[in-house]
């Protein structure tokens, strides 16, 4: 598959709404306010930006631009009914921005919409279970093969054609199918749960993907956070898991105008999130260690990590989109599975650098 740059960005706004097309008793048909999250995902065009290497500031700024209509405002008077869904296309209607991939409204932190056509749409609802478990295939030694615990986190994707329509799924819908599971998870030891001998973040996915597909046929995809910095994507047939790691990084972009401020030395908490997609190895019951994989990637990330990125030798500049293509190449044949790195520079702004499938976006 070709490589592809996706820039991608976020931008809060605060509003009140009702959503009157729920049932009689909805606690949603009451004014309420949520402080929500944009986001998008776009293919940009070369020259686009202001200047070169420019585009994550851009699109961050051009999406901000785009919400301060919504900010501080009852949404029933900017659209009809402002479900989650209809915002999502609201923003994609109003921003003037080309090569849009996806266009996502988070109401909470636990649940929004993701749009990539103006009427294809996966709803998702985020839930969490406290739960012990021990991986008994690991090599011996290994600290997975202890008892010990999680806070595992769940979402669960529905992928679903609106044609037309102002929602699809209500999010109860997907609290509803996910609440006896919920009974079975809370509070238990994963091992003793039927099926869940092996209880790595694969197999759990696979798990619920098995127990909720019947009763919920939009399902499109099952994710695990096992701990806050790794998980697992599970499509009913492929496995992708993903690791975050944070870094420290100075830079200057040679490319802005002399009176940007990015032109002057500056710094980011970074968010590097790599992910690969591999076959489970049905005797260990994962797909790749979790442990071997920053292991693996720790010479790049050393060079990266309290250094002055835009120095780096063979890094053309210092955005984000630039030092995903520096980091791929420097990874080289040590992660074959990998096949996306996303970078934030700033919280939800940044690029991802896919030569796989773009999959889903994960929640902020």
């Amino acid at each position: 598959m070709d490589t592809q740059l996706i820039h991608v960005a976020a931008a809060p706004f605060e509003a009140a709404r009702r959503v009157a097309i729920l049932p009689a008793g909805h606690r949603a048909r009451r004014l309420h306010g949520h402080s929500f999250l944009a986001r998008v995902r776009a293919a940009l065009p070369a020259g686009w930006a202001p200047f070169p290497d420019g585009e994550t500031g851009a699109l961050t700024e051009a999406l901000s631009t785009c919400v301060a209509a919504l900010d501080y405002r009852d949404l029933n008077e900017q659209l009809p009914v402002p479900t989650d869904e209809n915002l999502a296309r609201w923003v994609r209607a109003h921003l003037p921005v080309p090569g849009i991939r996806t266009v996502g409204v988070q109401s909470t932190r636990d649940q929004g919409a993701d749009l990539d056509g103006a009427d294809h749409c996966h709803l998702w609802r985020r839930f969490r279970f406290e739960a012990a478990h021990q991986l008994p295939r690991v090599p011996a030694g290994h600290q997975c093969g202890r008892m010990h615990g999680h806070g595992f986190e769940v979402i669960l994707h529905a992928n679903q054609d609106l044609a037309g329509q102002d929602m699809g799924l209500d999010f109860d819908d997907l609290g509803a199918v996910w609440a006896p599971l919920q009974a079975q998870l809370h509070y238990s030891c994963l091992n003793d749960i039927a099926d869940l001998d092996n209880p790595t973040s694969e197999r759990l996915a696979r798990w619920i993907w098995q127990r909720l597909k019947p009763a919920l046929p939009a399902l499109s995809w099952v994710s695990v956070y096992e701990t806050a910095t790794a998980g697992c994507h599970y499509d009913g047939a492929h496995y992708r898991i993903w690791k975050e790691q944070r870094f420290e990084g100075a830079l200057r972009l040679a490319a802005a105008p002399a009176d940007d401020p990015r032109r002057r030395l500056h710094g980011h908490s970074y968010l590097l999130r790599l992910h690969l997609t591999a076959p489970l190895d049905e005797v260990l019951g994962w797909t790749l260690d979790y442990g071997d994989v920053k292991a693996l990637f720790k010479p790049v990330y050393e060079r990266l990590d309290h250094h002055r990125l835009d120095e780096l030798p063979g890094l053309r500049d210092g955005d984000p989109g630039s030092l995903a293509r520096w980091m791929r190449e420097r990874i080289g044949t040590a992660l074959p599975a990998l096949d996306r790195i996303d970078l934030h520079e700033t919280p939800g702004c940044g690029a991802s650098l896919c030569w796989g499938e773009l999959g889903p976006a994960l929640p902020a």
